[in-house]
């Protein structure tokens, strides 16, 4: 079955399995949930990711993390830019997310990155999702 917005299905996911404190979570892959997931790697939100195929389709199979107390490190996720409701900012534009200790993850021309390193670069792009 084919979903409208997977990144938004991927999100849930995670949010979902964040809540029942699973340890791992399978997304199904693509280039953008690939890049999604690489980048809340680089920034530690999860212990690690693999892509693996499972029968005729590719999986990412997403590691989360937890602190020391057994509390998530994904407190919240949100998704900013839908299929339906596309959000376009410039590198002025790029909010903070809770002063600086969340990340927003931003699609450029120069692919997908936070909305820090989109500043520092000097560009703008799609909001694709906060991550807190």
């Amino acid at each position: 079955m084919t979903t409208t917005d997977p990144i938004a299905d991927m999100l849930t996911r995670i949010r979902n399995a964040n809540m029942v404190r699973r340890d791992f979570v399978l997304v199904p892959a693509s280039r953008m949930n690939l890049a999604i997931t690489k980048t809340l790697k680089i920034e530690r939100f999860i212990s690690n990711y693999e892509l693996l195929r499972d029968k005729s389709q590719r999986v990412i199979k997403i590691q989360l993390k937890y602190t020391d107390k057994g509390q998530p490190v994904i407190l919240g996720l949100k998704r900013l830019s839908t299929p339906g409701l596309r959000v376009y900012v410039q590198r002025s534009e790029i909010p903070r997310v809770y002063g600086g200790l969340g990340i927003t993850i931003v699609s450029t021309s120069r692919g997908v990155m936070t909305g820090q390193q989109a500043w520092r670069q000097n560009l703008g792009g799609e909001l694709l999702c906060s991550v807190w």
